[in-house]
């Protein structure tokens, strides 16, 4: 893993059928740790975290990511709602290293490490459709921390979790970055980025308004669009008393 990963995006729109999503999104993201993505609903943060992972082609403009060593990064992606296959919560795991072409012995090796970092080592055998929804999300993030990916997107991980669930996967995500993996997380949860994220971008009305570090962007928003959705998603007593 790299912590020398930058992100450079120039021109990105993405519309389906008449209907634009992104309007020329332009932004370049060379911090490590933790970049934040937040903005209203609708305003296309989850589209932007598919594009950039390749799930989805661009209508126009450019993404590029690269990192120091020249070559390729590994990416991986963590929805709102991890899709888990049908069988152990192991097999889990051990499925999404299949990619890696490791031998068998590694791959046993890698996923018991896995279960074990995110808790999950003693419901190995269990199947992951039965487990709670905080469990699923540690699973999900084990399946990218076996990897060691580069880049991981977040799509709102905590949402509908537990305060104790939520605790846990956001321990698990710093984790990940202070590893030098490059974070980008979409979240809603205004507290959740404060405590996390390095930087923030903002997206509205299809555009990156606004870029920069963590606290210079939720306390003292320049842009208007920036400034309505901050105030009516920020508890902003809570933070003001901590600048």
């Amino acid at each position: 893993m790299s912590a020398a990963l930058a992100i450079a995006i120039e021109g990105l729109f993405y519309q389906v059928g008449d209907i634009p999503i992104l309007r020329g999104v332009d932004m370049t993201v060379t911090s490590s740790g933790i970049t934040a993505i937040i903005g209203a609903n609708g305003a296309g943060k989850s589209v932007l975290l598919r594009l950039i992972d390749g799930l989805l082609e661009p209508t126009s403009g450019t993404i590029r990511i690269g990192a120091s060593s020249g070559l390729r990064p590994s990416t991986a992606f963590v929805f709102q709602r991890p899709g888990l296959v049908r069988a152990s919560t192991a097999a889990n795991v051990s499925l999404a290293l299949a990619p890696l072409g490791l031998d068998a012995s590694d791959r046993r090796d890698r996923v018991r490490a896995a279960l074990h970092h995110v808790g999950l080592a003693d419901r190995a055998g269990a199947p992951a459709t039965r487990l709670s929804g905080g469990e699923q999300q540690r699973l999900a993030l084990a399946r990218a921390w076996a990897r060691k990916p580069d880049l991981l997107l977040l799509d709102e991980p905590t949402a509908n979790l537990d305060p104790a669930s939520a605790h846990a996967i956001e321990d698990l995500v710093v984790s990940m970055a202070r590893a030098g993996t490059k974070v980008i997380l979409v979240s809603h949860n205004l507290g959740q980025v404060m405590r996390l994220a390095e930087d923030v971008v903002v997206l509205a009305g299809g555009l990156a308004i606004e870029h920069g570090a963590v606290r210079h962007i939720l306390l003292s928003p320049r842009s208007p669009e920036a400034r309505a959705y901050l105030a009516g998603e920020m508890p902003w007593t809570s933070f003001a008393a901590r600048s």
